[in-house]
């Protein structure tokens, strides 16, 4: 037996079939592949402004404290989202990135025997979780490349502890409306945790974005997860949270690592919370980038399905890989989708005006030569 197997027989039985998370491909690596110097990534739905300088200056300020363990608990983080959010601290789970809190959850509420529900073409960290304790995965259809509420509804039974939705939804960037999300969560049985993911709320319009966090009051079963890494610009740093019931925070903050969240993170984060004029800059250079995309998009005679998030997936018509792959030749990096079951999709994340219209030209040149 080679040691290969040997090790593969050895590992938990639950990750077989998992494959490695592949994320978008870096910059500097693009530039060695193909010697380009002018390179851009529209891959990763990060912010392009890049942290405020008003977080910038507070790392700085603290970068004397690296040799110390940070804070385990997030006092003052927690603190601050408490002023922001009407929240008490004993409600905060902090994380190492959503993705770490969406991981926790699965570890808490997951186990051999118990199911998670989760749409199709939602965000594959939820597979991910929910495969790797050795639970079931039951996937509803779509609607629209949507959440399909109903679908999802009917799929509850007794061995349902956990259902994901994404709101808006990544990478289709669709988004349930308050008043029928609101339902779903009320006729779902109590014994059911519904984690409603909002990594991109942010970029909403304020006036239509529900005040989620109030339905925490009546709903105990319902965990709200949020991120710095997206409107924020905090990618980097890895810093999420989890918004619950005292004691779902509870069990979450007895599993997760230690030291989670890493000092400059909690720091940036803190006072990133505070920087409501960055905030409003990148909501508003958002939904320009948007709809530049989608007038370009238009133009192409592309469909694309419309988002209220910080990107946009566009159908180019056929195997999606093979377009992007030629953008790579021409210094642009996006996001194939087909892992999503979206195999003529490209997900186009919202940059700058510049960064957005060499993108559209690439497309275009690329399209043309096909």
């Amino acid at each position: 037996m080679s040691s290969v197997n040997l090790f593969c027989d050895l590992a938990n039985e639950s990750i077989n079939g998992l494959s490695v998370y592949q994320p978008g491909k870096p910059i500097d690596e693009l530039q060695r592949e193909f010697g380009l110097k002018d390179v851009i990534k529209l891959a990763s739905n990060e912010n392009p402004l890049g942290p405020s300088n008003f977080v910038k200056d507070v790392i700085k300020q603290n970068i004397d404290e690296l040799s110390q363990y940070p804070d385990g608990n997030g006092f003052h983080l927690k603190n601050a989202l408490v002023k922001k959010l009407g929240v008490t601290a004993d409600m905060i789970a902090l994380g190492n990135g959503s993705n770490d809190i969406l991981d926790t959850i699965a570890r808490v509420f997951l186990e051999r025997g118990r199911e998670a529900i989760y749409s199709e073409h939602a965000f594959v960290v939820y597979s991910m979780a929910t495969q790797s304790v050795g639970a079931t995965a039951r996937v509803s259809k779509a609607k629209a490349y949507g959440h399909d509420l109903a679908a999802m509804n009917a799929l509850v039974n007794d061995k349902t502890s956990v259902v994901f939705i994404a709101n808006p939804n990544n990478p289709t960037g669709t988004w349930l409306k308050p008043n029928k999300l609101l339902a779903f969560i009320q006729s779902v049985p109590k014994h059911v945790i519904v984690v409603l993911d909002e990594a991109y709320c942010e970029y909403l319009d304020q006036s239509e974005l529900p005040n989620t966090v109030e339905w925490l009051q009546q709903y105990q079963n319902l965990i709200i997860t949020r991120t710095f890494s997206k409107a924020y610009g905090l990618a980097g740093l890895r810093v999420g949270y989890a918004l619950s019931h005292s004691d779902i925070a509870d069990l979450l903050n007895t599993v997760r690592q230690p030291f989670n969240v890493n000092s400059l993170g909690l720091v940036a984060a803190q006072a990133a919370l505070g920087d409501d004029a960055y905030i409003e800059k990148s909501r508003k250079l958002n939904q320009q980038g948007l709809r530049q995309l989608e007038a370009g998009f238009d133009r192409l005679g592309l469909n694309y399905i419309p988002s209220v998030a910080n990107f946009i997936a566009v159908d180019v018509g056929q195997k999606a890989l093979d377009i992007y792959q030629e953008l790579l030749r021409e210094g642009v990096i996006v996001r194939p989708i087909a892992a999503y079951k979206m195999p003529n999709h490209l997900r186009v994340s919202v940059g700058l005006e510049n960064e957005n219209d060499k993108f559209l030209q690439a497309v275009a040149k690329v399209l043309s030569n096909v």
